[in-house]
């Protein structure tokens, strides 16, 4: 693996009487940002090879509107990541790290807990992107992670190259 993208699900429904956490739908503005996340992504020639997602609902639904931009990816849904913690997230990763470019969907606190880590351990290319990574993971974040050369999982080797939040590439409504 040379590359690895976390990212947060979309946003979903609230938790209420009647829905269980599981079942959380995205909302439309969840489906929209999954969708141009995923645009961005590409855009910037980070398209992954492998998707490893939560088999939550709301985990499931952002990974399928990305699916749609993105191309040849094979899509992995994992029951372990549905709300797991860094332990349970770096195993998935160290199990799937043949790809290329791997991507995690999944859910905090586990998955910015798990940017963190990665981030203490390699450093960052852009100290703007530390900052913003340390501050919050909002939905649909997207946090960026690449080493120098293609090999195994090794959280030290990589280094934070970028973080993306859904909000900063919403179109501005204008009355």
């Amino acid at each position: 693996m040379k590359r690895l993208i976390l990212m947060r699900h979309a946003k979903t429904e609230p938790f209420g009487e009647g829905i269980d956490d599981f079942g959380r739908a995205l909302t439309e503005r969840g489906h929209e940002d999954a969708k141009r996340m995923a645009e961005e992504l590409v855009a910037m020639g980070w398209s992954p090879e492998r998707i490893l997602v939560s088999t939550a609902r709301r985990a499931r639904e952002t990974c399928s509107e990305a699916a749609r931009v993105f191309e040849g990816e094979k899509v992995r849904p994992m029951e372990s990541l549905y709300l797991c913690g860094v332990r349970g997230l770096a195993d998935a990763v160290s199990q799937n790290d043949g790809a290329g470019t791997l991507m995690v969907i999944g859910h905090n606190p586990g998955i910015h807990d798990f940017a963190l880590d990665i981030l203490r351990e390699g450093g960052s290319q852009d100290h703007y992107a530390a900052l913003r990574l340390s501050e919050k993971f909002p939905t649909s974040c997207v946090a960026l992670f690449e080493r120098e050369d293609e090999g195994s999982f090794v959280p030290a080797l990589l280094r934070l190259s970028a973080v993306l939040r859904a909000k900063d590439y919403r179109e501005v409504e204008i009355d």
